[in-house]
């Protein structure tokens, strides 16, 4: 994840790279291959100094306390982690298994989806990140929701994942003889990133929504398809549905509405639906 915040950071004509730490010798390219002939020094974690805006993708509990160092430096911190994504505490609590030390932080942290929380974002000094998973059964689920469309009592989310969504460490299920030709369910209940998705459908609805998420790993590196199962209040068009997910995306630059139309006289449908190679390499 901090490989590729780097990676987007450097294509930025506007950012400056003022270091860039690891927990592990070695070069650049020893940690990403990608980023090979780059002239970029890893520093320690602990030579880190005060800068503009520091990218924290650490484990969660050590997020925790850097964010903290830094904000009382006087830096705005993104944190990439899931330290400070939920605004209930003890929802927190029991998800991630730790004590919050620094609830507080929590408290002042804007959940960092820009088409819903733009002008939040413009002002905090601690951005949560939000999790894969998450963002996309947000965003496909919102303007439905916002518009009172479906019953917020029972959605259903499967989401199909890239099995870089499973980290850099090494795990079974990520391990090539394993999932190729292969798909692996997992945390079927109760996911991390459910209380995520409702917190914040929750928000648009005014009210408590429920989720039901189901992950799945599939044998692709990287990208997210996720399938949303709702039950709507009244019957509606494709028109007007993607009337709806336009409207309430027409200022928001990082989505697009995928609208091409149903081929004629063909049986199999494909072209009207997005693919996870539709959106690789995008943001």
């Amino acid at each position: 994840m901090g490989g590729e915040a780097l990676r987007g950071l450097l294509d930025h004509p506007e950012v400056e790279i003022a270091w860039v730490t690891s927990r592990s010798p070695g070069g650049i390219a020893d940690h990403h291959p990608n980023l090979f002939g780059l002239d970029i020094e890893l520093i320690h974690p602990d030579r880190a100094t005060p800068c503009d805006v520091v990218f924290l993708a650490l484990p969660t509990d050590v997020s925790i306390h850097e964010a903290n160092r830094f904000l009382k430096a006087g830096c705005k911190v993104i944190d990439l982690g899931a330290a400070f994504r939920l605004s209930d505490r003890q929802t927190w609590e029991a998800t991630y298994k730790l004590t919050h030390p620094h609830w507080e932080l929590a408290q002042q942290a804007v959940y960092g989806i820009s088409e819903l929380h733009l002008a939040e974002l413009r002002k905090t000094s601690l951005v949560a990140n939000p999790g894969c998973f998450a963002s996309a059964t947000i965003l496909g689920l919102a303007p439905l929701v916002k518009n009172n469309l479906i019953d917020t009592d029972h959605i259903i989310a499967d989401g199909i994942s890239g099995t870089a969504g499973a980290g850099a460490e090494l795990a079974r299920p990520a391990h090539h003889p394993e999932i190729g030709n292969n798909l692996v369910p997992y945390n079927v209940v109760g996911h991390r990133h459910t209380f995520e998705m409702e917190q914040e459908l929750g928000l648009l609805a005014g009210r408590p929504v429920q989720v039901h998420f189901t992950p799945i790993y599939a044998p692709i590196t990287r990208g997210i398809l996720s399938i949303c199962h709702v039950f709507p209040k009244k019957n509606m068009s494709r028109e007007a549905i993607l009337s709806v997910y336009k409207d309430f995306y027409h200022d928001a630059p990082f989505v697009q509405v995928y609208d091409l139309p149903r081929e004629e006289k063909v049986s199999w449908q494909y072209k009207p639906y997005p693919w996870v190679s539709a959106v690789a390499g995008t943001n």
